[in-house]
């Protein structure tokens, strides 16, 4: 039998306070949460909805260090830029604070307390890299050095971003101190543990057990991290930036992030409800759920169950509904890049929009896969949709019942067979738009509310009250009540969805608010009831302005490439008299064609100055043979003749090539005459 809640706790994921918000955690985490949340209180639900910034950790400490200001002007500075962007974009928090607030602090501690009171740590030495220059311990984020897959030489200690392999430090080539550049040394240090081995049975149990209906993505995830067997894993860590371990002989040392950041939703809850908070993390009628993106699942449905349960006074998550990533113009977004859709940036470039990339995030949510977000399919959403299909249907109904009935309901008079098979199609929305919320399936729920508004387009489409007008006013009464009935209930379905539209059209139909219970039912506006002013709900989005944000991300692309870009190692020394010895002249291409069977070759016919010659390059498939006719090339003279695939080549064709394999075919002014020498 299902458990009945009393109430529902909802949590998001707290985002580092180190840079905006993007575009990838709105997906990810908090429009689904935020419909949920919405679409809860519409039923009269008890819920409260839990965030706010994650404010200790390496993220801070680095971005402090480079612009030369105190991690607490770091997250004063970014804690109210992400506050108020998720206001902007309607994410309704009932309460949005912080992981340095007096009250998370002495709540964190004393949770860290009862487990070391209580004997649920060990304690372990190790040795970790140390910059004795800085006389400092380096978290994986500030080591570097050589990837030991692709050989990148600034890969991260947990990460290389060319080939996208997770690391450790020890697996580096060469590691040294980011910051400093220093190389670095191993020395003994001392931490907790979270035993996480000893509590595999009871998660096993609890997860692969209890939880089979939780999203595949998330189950498997879970599945695989036991299956590789647990081990335990660091609560404290060398750092001058976080909440001090309250325990003698720890100087130096603080809170691991990942331990002290999700006792935030409790301490957050705290600080809103200081009195009542308790029947909201201790009372099993409490329902918990948290939204996160994948890279937080093992920290939710592993590490923070594990400490709740070694603390033994707290609810566990029922359910944690984490989405996949969201990529950016087919490229994975990276806030080290600048490769976003920063959240208060979008707010200045398109005001009054903030629906807009609520439906188009939604309507492309990474529910249970990566999905990508494309300038080019926002527009087409918003154009094709949201104003083709729901505004249109809208401003049709309102604009007509204006028109013919002065804006007011008309009566409605006796239905047809075709009026009651609509009446069919929508009476059940309310169910199936339930059913999937119910599910956490965000996408397919918003998708079968905007199947309320197409089934009003084809309405108005087939009856066509507008010629009817003159010899049939009571029929276009009845298509209009029963199309304004229809324009009533999309206000309440969009309602979780697109909060600001749905309140805008609620004003446009004179009505405060509507019940989540009476969706689905025809009567909503009675006969008489006087409609408000009528105004178009959504509005195109021009080229030019989308134009203008893929211009953005291109500028951005050609500054990550320069910057990133590193030449080669230089190759060992040699003499002038070696160079010397190469003869280097420029050839006029006069003929170039593909090898047969041979992928990478292509036959060049050269004029040398002296006469004709043939040459064999490897480079097919960067150049097209059509294209090189009539090139004033440079080419080594004096190789001796070589055979391949059973023709003679005289020499060499040069090209540049840079440390991704791009050629670049060296070339001279068409001026210089044909073997001129090159030296």
């Amino acid at each position: 039998m299902e458990k009945k809640f009393k109430r529902t706790l909802v949590t998001s994921a707290l985002p580092y306070a180190n840079g905006p918000v993007h575009i990838g955690h709105l997906a990810g985490v908090y429009v689904p949460a935020d419909i949920y949340v919405r679409y809860l209180r519409l039923k009269g639900e008890d819920v409260l909805f839990i965030g706010g910034s994650d404010e200790h950790g390496v993220p801070v400490t680095i971005r402090a260090k480079k612009e030369g200001i105190t991690p607490q002007d770091v997250v004063d500075r970014y804690h109210k830029i992400i506050k108020d962007s998720f206001e902007g974009f309607g994410i309704s928090f009932d309460v949005y604070s912080r992981t340095t607030s007096n009250t998370h602090k002495e709540l964190a501690s004393d949770f860290f307390r009862k487990l070391y009171d209580n004997d649920k740590f060990v304690q372990l030495e190790s040795e970790q890299y140390y910059d004795e220059g800085e006389q400092q311990f380096l978290t994986d984020r500030n080591i570097r050095g050589e990837c030991p897959r692709c050989h990148a030489p600034e890969a991260y200690g947990d990460q290389c971003e060319k080939c996208g392999a997770t690391l450790s430090p020890d697996e580096l080539i060469n590691p040294y101190n980011a910051d400093s550049g220093n190389p670095l040394v191993k020395r003994k240090t001392t931490h907790w543990y979270l035993p996480l081995d000893q509590y595999q049975p009871w998660l096993e149990e609890w997860i692969l057990g209890d939880h089979k209906e939780w999203r595949s993505n998330v189950y498997g995830q879970c599945k695989s991290w036991l299956d590789a067997g647990l081990r335990p894993r660091a609560v404290t860590r060398d750092l001058n930036w976080g909440i001090p371990v309250p325990v003698e002989g720890a100087e130096g040392k603080v809170l691991y992030v990942w331990f002290d950041a999700p006792i935030g939703y409790i301490s957050n809850t705290k600080e809103l409800l200081p009195d009542t908070w308790e029947q909201w993390w201790k009372s099993e009628d409490t329902r918990l759920v948290h939204f996160i993106g994948k890279d937080n699942i093992v920290f939710h449905c592993i590490v923070f169950p594990t400490m709740l349960k070694a603390h033994g006074d707290y609810i566990l998550p029922d359910n944690v509904p984490s989405n996949e990533f969201l990529n950016l113009e087919d490229d994975k977004i990276s806030t080290s890049r600048n490769w976003a859709v920063w959240l208060n940036e979008y707010l200045v470039d398109f005001p009054g929009k903030q629906d807009v990339l609520r439906y188009v995030l939604t309507a492309n949510a990474p529910e249970t896969k990566d999905n990508n977000f494309t300038w080019k399919d926002f527009q087409a959403r918003n154009n094709n949709e949201l104003v083709a299909v729901y505004g249109n249907f809208v401003n049709r109904a309102l604009v007509l019942t204006k028109k013919y009935f002065d804006g007011k309901v008309p009566a409605v008079g006796t239905l047809t067979d075709y009026d009651n098979a609509i009446i069919e199609e929508f009476v059940n929305v309310k169910s199936e738009v339930e059913k999937l919320l119910d599910q956490f399936k965000f996408r397919e729920a918003q998708k079968e509310a905007m199947n309320l508004a197409r089934i009003g387009n084809r309405y108005l489409a087939e009856t066509e009250p507008w010629k009817l007008a003159k010899t049939d006013l009571e029929r276009v009464a009845t298509i209009l009540n029963l199309s304004l009935q229809l324009v009533a209930n999309l206000a309440t379905a969009f309602e979780p969805f697109l909060p600001f539209s749905s309140k805008k059209l609620r004003q446009m139909l004179n009505y405060p608010q509507f019940c989540w219970e009476n969706l689905g039912r025809t009567d909503l506006l009675a006969e008489g009831h006087e409609l408000g002013e009528t105004g178009l709900l959504f509005e195109k989005i021009e080229d030019d302005a989308i134009q203008a944000q893929l211009d953005r991300l291109d500028r951005i692309k050609k500054e990550n490439e320069a910057a990133s870009y590193k030449a080669n190692p230089i190759r060992p020394e040699c003499t002038f008299d070696d160079f010397l010895k190469l003869d280097i002249r420029v050839g006029t291409v006069l003929e170039c064609t593909k090898v047969p069977k041979a992928d990478k070759l292509l036959q060049f016919k050269i004029d040398d100055g002296i006469g004709t010659r043939t040459i064999l390059s490897g480079i097919a498939k960067h150049f097209k043979p059509e294209e090189l006719v009539g090139k004033q090339v440079c080419f080594i003279a004096n190789f001796p003749p070589r055979t391949m695939r059973g023709i003679v080549s005289e020499g060499m064709i040069l090209s540049a090539e840079d440390n991704e394999g791009k050629l670049s075919l060296l070339t001279v002014e068409p001026t210089a005459k044909p073997g001129s020498e090159i030296k």
